[in-house]
């Protein structure tokens, strides 16, 4: 049986060699396939230019996309031409694979702290949210059986954006009362809950991957500044804020199919990443 990492940047490398320590083969397809190592097998594929081969005994293929800038262009090229190239390569192949495919929750154009769950409706309301959108129909109307996980703010090795903010002391505090909440998972809990969902007998069409605990971004700044030992960061304009609006991601759904977090919060997952853990790969 194998397993075909369509996007096998971090998250999807990390996806890949749980899988292959289950036992899969793991084929991990992107543009520079020499990046990737045992027991993955790369194979170099720009997905955004081509068709790839997929596997006739290939039974899981986990779509995980990464765009190169933040522009609704760059996007487009990835999220949207990417997907369309995967699912020829699927069409054209004997193969009968069960497909996941990663999108984000930037997806939900919420503020003022509301509650986000499965059956709250996406609007986008950025030029990127949109084409992620874009993304989504065109996965619902080709593959309609695909599981769509919408995945929080991911961090983790190599992650460490807000963590050098509050290290250089260019992180900023929001003004009193006006700080967002943010809602993040760990790499390795978001590669794992592909990983069980992939497993699962039924999963669910559409799965919301964020820890146990949206927070408010000051008091992330605030418990980072403590563990590092440095001062806390001074007020001013909002730094670290990782899209627009005010919403918590709910967990539930994931949580009732028997998934655990190893880091079920930001403060779990900071001490790994400080403290240099958390990672199988560099």
């Amino acid at each position: 049986m194998t397993v075909i990492i369509a996007g096998c940047g971090d998250l999807g490398t990390e996806v890949g060699l749980r899988f292959a320590a289950q036992g899969h083969r793991v084929v991990g397809m992107r543009r520079r396939a020499e990046l990737l190592r045992a027991p993955i097998e790369g194979r170099s594929v720009d997905l955004r230019r081509e068709v790839p081969t997929i596997d006739g005994d290939t039974t899981v293929v986990v779509v995980a996309f990464a765009a190169g800038s933040r522009t609704a262009e760059a996007y487009r090229e990835t999220y949207v031409t990417g997907l369309r190239h995967v699912l020829d390569g699927i069409e054209a192949s004997q193969a009968d694979p069960r497909l996941l495919v990663v999108s984000s929750t930037a997806a939900y154009d919420v503020d003022g702290g509301a509650t986000v769950t499965e059956s709250t409706p996406a609007t986008g309301g950025t030029a990127t949210a949109d084409v992620l959108l874009e993304a989504e129909e065109l996965l619902h109307s080709r593959a309609p059986n695909a599981t769509l996980v919408r995945l929080s703010g991911i961090y983790g090795p190599g992650r460490e954006r807000l963590i050098e903010q509050v290290r250089s002391g260019t992180a900023r505090l929001a003004a009193p009362a006006a700080s967002p909440h943010t809602n993040r998972i760990h790499r390795d809990d978001a590669a794992a809950a592909l990983v069980h969902l992939a497993g699962l007998d039924a999963p669910p069409p559409l799965v919301l991957g964020s820890d146990d605990e949206p927070a408010r971004l000051d008091e992330v700044l605030r418990f980072l500044a403590a563990e590092m030992g440095v001062a806390p960061p001074a007020q001013g304009e909002a730094t670290g804020r990782q899209s627009a609006g005010d919403k918590r991601i709910s967990n539930a759904l994931l949580r009732s199919t028997g998934f655990s977090f190893r880091y079920p919060s930001f403060r779990e997952g900071y001490r790994a990443v400080l403290a240099g853990g958390g990672g199988r790969h560099p």
